[in-house]
């Protein structure tokens, strides 16, 4: 972080002079920039002395930064100085508001995944619904910071969210009591001889909750462990760092993630530096269309070494890197897209996401092959990915008739046990 504020500031000292060196440089051509600032000039000149009403400087500022920012692709955004300190709050594992992960998407706010256990995910909010008003303020035209800011909030208030969820023909109103989130990123219990654990998001508490979850199932199991099922569904990712070590947790050695940038002197290589915390004992990692960002990180590297067995479904895509480049004294900070993530065999998550070794639906409609499935490639803007065929295998669901409180689980202990007691059916190949 220290480095990005040095960079910033640098580039501010340096402006002047390299205005003053920009066209010997790189060419008349490159004129057209400054004809394109004076243009900008000359409209924020203009609405500053017409619009209807007085405008603040910094109001135009920042919205001028955000329009050029978020014309990008769904990731990038400008955050002011308020975003900027809650995005630090919530990367420590503790913020106020509703639990959501959330994107925007044709003027509307989409869910990409609900925290654990917060009023989001307690009211039954799912991957893939939109939000089309907040308190009846319809979210049509305005900023996704906006619309974040508006759901946060005191603890212990209310807010209504008005809901469109694909497959049902009316919105529907949801009221939630804002909360204290504390995002406990990592929970584990004991399932039998198998370890459980779910990691619900990428903070900097998450490696320091996997090492002690392994620890105690190691304590509460014993030597009669058959493995641990790593939970990943609906998590919606956060800090490579912590991605790198979780995976850095299971991998003795070899790559883990690497980043590729706009220059070929920007790519980054995360290696594993020895250690299995879980003795070697077989895992399987359990996605879905909620699974994003650093949690494909995750899966993506124990499938490419082979030290995991990927069940579910295809995850959702979004295999691009967001640097935070803080920007001067109080300006806030850009959340600007810098590079693409790649697992070790060179895969880019990107658009394509991680596809299953073992194609498992949870037997839900909102799961199944033929249903529409948020993803990265559905996000207007998105960057481009990789142009490799999806693979097509066949769907493993529950038999008709049998519920199941959580089919994937279910199979995943089988698989671990060397046992099949899930009644289950497999449908005919379908890219999943």
């Amino acid at each position: 972080m220290k480095r990005f504020a040095l960079v910033a500031a640098g580039g501010v000292a340096g402006f002047a002079a390299a205005l003053m060196l920009y066209p010997s440089a790189h060419g008349a051509n490159d004129l057209s920039a400054y004809r394109q600032l004076d243009l900008f000039s000359d409209a924020f000149e203009r609405v500053r002395a017409n619009y209807v009403r007085p405008v603040q400087d910094a109001e135009l500022v920042n919205n001028a930064i955000e329009g050029m920012v978020s014309g990008l692709d769904p990731h990038s955004s400008y955050m002011d100085a308020k975003t900027y300190a809650d995005m630090q709050i919530q990367t420590r594992g503790e913020f106020g508001g509703l639990g959501l992960e959330v994107t925007m998407e044709d003027g509307l706010v989409k869910v990409i995944s609900p925290i654990d256990d917060t009023p989001a995910a307690k009211a039954g909010l799912k991957t893939g619904d939109f939000i089309a008003a907040i308190n009846s303020t319809p979210i049509q035209g305005m900023a996704l910071n906006d619309a974040i800011d508006k759901m946060r909030g005191a603890s212990g208030t209310k807010v209504s969210l008005t809901v469109l969820r694909p497959g049902s023909k009316k919105p529907f109103d949801v009221t939630l009591i804002r909360a204290a989130i504390h995002v406990d990123s990592v929970k584990y219990r004991r399932e039998g001889d198998v370890g459980y654990i779910r990691i619900a998001a990428f903070n900097e508490r998450t490696a320091s909750g996997l090492e002690k979850a392994i620890r105690d199932l190691k304590a509460q199991i014993g030597g009669a462990v058959k493995g641990y099922v790593i939970d990943l569904r609906n998590d919606p990712g956060g800090l490579l760092d912590q991605a790198v070590a979780v995976s850095d947790d299971f991998l003795a050695s070899g790559e883990i993630v690497s980043t590729r940038g706009r220059h070929s002197d920007d790519t980054q290589r995360y290696n594993a530096r020895g250690g299995d915390i879980a003795d070697g004992k077989p895992l399987v990692v359990l996605i879905n269309a909620g699974t994003a960002s650093a949690s494909e990180i995750v899966a993506g590297a124990l499938q490419d070494h082979k030290r995991a067995t990927v069940v579910g479904m295809t995850s959702f895509g979004k295999g691009s890197v967001q640097t935070i480049i803080p920007l001067g004294e109080g300006g806030g900070a850009l959340r600007l897209t810098t590079a693409r993530y790649y697992t070790p065999s060179g895969h880019s998550i990107q658009a394509t996401g991680i596809v299953p070794d073992k194609a498992v639906s949870q037997g839900t409609d909102d799961d199944t092959p033929k249903a529409i499935r948020p993803s990265e490639a559905d996000l207007p803007g998105h960057l481009t990915g990789e142009a490799a065929k999806k693979q097509k295998q066949p769907v493993i669901t529950p038999a008709p008739g049998k519920k199941y409180d959580d089919f994937q689980l279910a199979y995943a202990l089988d698989m671990l046990r060397g046992k099949q007691t899930v009644a289950a059916i497999v449908k005919s190949a379908s890219a999943n």
